[in-house]
């Protein structure tokens, strides 16, 4: 089939604003819906947020849902209703299973400077599963030039962290100027510029808080124009259909 290539870019996401935290949307969110925009392959949610010092998410509750969060900047605490607690920053990939239902709580663990994080959402393969939680170091050493598979449901292709779907794999990189990565090949792909910029075949230029949604994704390379860091979800599904 032929690859179809959508172009997302950083000022068209919906944007929510209070006194302590901006939130950057790249689909569908909260107040924010578009019925045109609510997915692509299994990914539900790709939060670009920023939580001001001393502040954050109070308790609150997820179901059926497998949360990823990726820390680009500062620490976030995490806390939540089975006891789990820890500090997330740059490097660490962390992996919340709601399942049947959880509580979780997310504040900048700084009194003096903002957390910067992305925050994405896809679903399990199966409802009601019991809540887990899982986190894993990922090195800067490992991360710089190389697409790492940080998180994944796909066997025989494990990641650092561990997916309750078997068709979803979440890459990221750090690439240096003029660094350049492979793209995987994926009936849908999602690359997110997290900061920085760069170039790929067939799109052009990426500025930071650009996305590109591939359907029938054959490939391809990304390089980098300044240094950058790419968040990337390979998927062999997409909602609602059955599981090949």
């Amino acid at each position: 089939m032929a690859a179809h290539v959508e172009v997302r870019r950083a000022a068209e996401r919906a944007v929510t604003t209070t006194p302590w935290l901006t939130s950057r949307h790249s689909f569908s969110f909260g107040d924010h819906y578009d019925p045109d925009n609510t997915h692509h392959g299994l990914l539900l949610v790709n939060n670009d947020d920023i939580v001001a010092p001393g502040t954050g998410f109070d308790m609150h509750p997820h179901r059926d849902m497998e949360i990823v969060t990726w820390v680009l900047q500062g620490q976030l605490a995490h806390r939540d209703s089975m006891g789990n607690r820890g500090v997330i920053y740059p490097g660490l990939a962390q992996r919340m299973s709601a399942g049947s239902g959880i509580l979780h709580s997310e504040k900048n663990d700084s009194a003096t400077e903002p957390v910067h994080f992305v925050q994405m959402w896809v679903v399990p393969d199966e409802a009601g599963i019991s809540p887990g939680y899982q986190q894993h170091e990922v090195g800067a050493q490992v991360l710089d030039g190389t697409l790492v598979r940080i998180a994944s449901g796909i066997p025989g292709r494990p990641g650092a962290i561990t997916l309750q779907n078997h068709n979803a794999a979440l890459h990221a990189t750090r690439l240096r100027t003029g660094a350049t990565v492979p793209l995987p090949r994926a009936p849908y792909l999602h690359l997110f510029v997290a900061r920085g910029a760069v170039t790929c075949p067939g799109v052009g230029g990426l500025q930071e808080g650009d996305a590109v949604r591939f359907t029938h994704a054959s490939g391809g390379r990304v390089t980098a124009s300044e240094p950058s860091e790419l968040l990337v979800w390979e998927m062999h599904a997409k909602l609602g259909a059955p599981s090949p």
